[in-house]
């Protein structure tokens, strides 16, 4: 069963150069992006129209996240005191931990995400984590390889000021930017920004361009359905939460990989393999040349949730371990390869 359907080739080619900083994608979008953009290595985006502007997500840290801000003040003149609102596209750390720079900004984000944040957006929690990395064996070093670069003690969590559900219109200046509410996907709130004038969606992690997708929610049938949201925008330019800015092709690739996975859980389910055994004899053919391409054990444990109508706490280092292992997996695999 390790084989299963030959994943669908698509070939994404961005004439954006994925390059650390700000882009400027005409008329007053712009997109801050962060290569290789691996765990914690978020983009964001900046709409500004008259003396307005948007914030879409912070970064991972306030160092960052000032160095973006002051990046974004030297090409604009908006900076962390005239970024009018921030736009949380979803809970996780990489896209809020930046939130209390933007100082006069307020912060805007989806119900389900706001509750999440309140839940689990503790990046206190997270530094103190880190200072114990080295007792928690391969677990552990799996956590210091991916989060070592990020100052959480430096950081000072700003929850957001308000909340809506569904859908909501903003004005920036003469622009409308419109909040679709996609989630639950990768996290219970997830929103899309879609800036109609500038033919412009950013998507938050509902995209990870070159990189894998991790659903810590689902369901991916959710997922799936979101990308086909943004296939059906009027947009020429789309801005991930992580990897390159790409375009429409960039978003089926990404789908490609969620229906595969997504079929390939269920096949392994039906024959009764447990979500860690079908993680790690699902075959990823090319989809194996993405970056951190262990996040399938986390996928598939939503996708075997979903089946099993699942819904006991997770446990979140166990999930971890299973990642840390099958990145040791593929490296030794690659490895052997060369």
């Amino acid at each position: 069963m390790g084989g299963g359907t030959r994943p669908i080739r698509r070939k994404v080619v961005s004439k954006w150069q994925f390059t650390k900083g700000l882009h400027d994608l005409g008329r007053g979008a712009y997109a801050y992006l962060q290569p290789s953009g691996t765990w914690g290595y978020s983009n964001a985006g900046l709409i500004i129209d008259g003396d307005q502007s948007l914030l879409v997500d912070t970064l991972f840290d306030e160092r960052l996240t000032a160095e973006m801000l002051g990046v974004m003040q030297d090409a604009t003149g908006f900076g962390a005191d005239r970024i009018g609102v921030v736009v949380n596209t979803h809970s996780n750390g990489d896209h809020t931990f930046g939130n209390r720079l933007a100082i006069n900004a307020q912060i805007i984000a989806s119900e389900a995400a706001a509750h999440e944040m309140r839940e689990e957006g503790n990046p206190q929690m997270l530094a103190q984590l880190m200072k114990n990395t080295a007792a928690m064996g391969e677990v552990g070093a799996f956590f210091k390889r991916i989060f070592d670069a990020f100052d959480f003690a430096g950081v000072t969590f700003r929850l957001p000021d308000r909340t809506f559900a569904g859908e909501e219109t903003l004005n920036v200046g003469d622009k409308q930017v419109n909040l679709i509410q996609v989630g639950p996907a990768h996290t219970a709130g997830d929103v899309i920004a879609f800036v109609p004038a500038n033919r412009v969606v950013y998507t938050g992690d509902i995209l990870f361009i070159d990189g894998t997708p991790i659903a810590w929610a689902g369901p991916v049938s959710n997922w799936i359905k979101a990308c086909d949201r943004i296939l059906g925008l009027e947009v020429d330019v789309v801005v991930p939460g992580h990897g390159p800015i790409t375009d429409k092709a960039g978003v089926r690739r990404m789908q490609d990989y969620l229906v595969y996975i997504d079929q390939e859980a269920r096949k392994r389910h039906a024959a009764g393999m447990n979500s860690w055994d079908a993680a790690q004899n699902i075959a990823l053919g090319s989809f194996g040349a993405w970056e951190d391409a262990e996040r399938l054990a986390v996928t598939v444990d939503t996708i075997f949730r979903e089946i099993n109508d699942d819904r006991s706490p997770r446990n979140i280092m166990d999930l971890f371990g299973r990642m840390a292992q099958l990145q040791r997996r593929y490296a030794g695999a690659i490895g052997s390869a060369n």
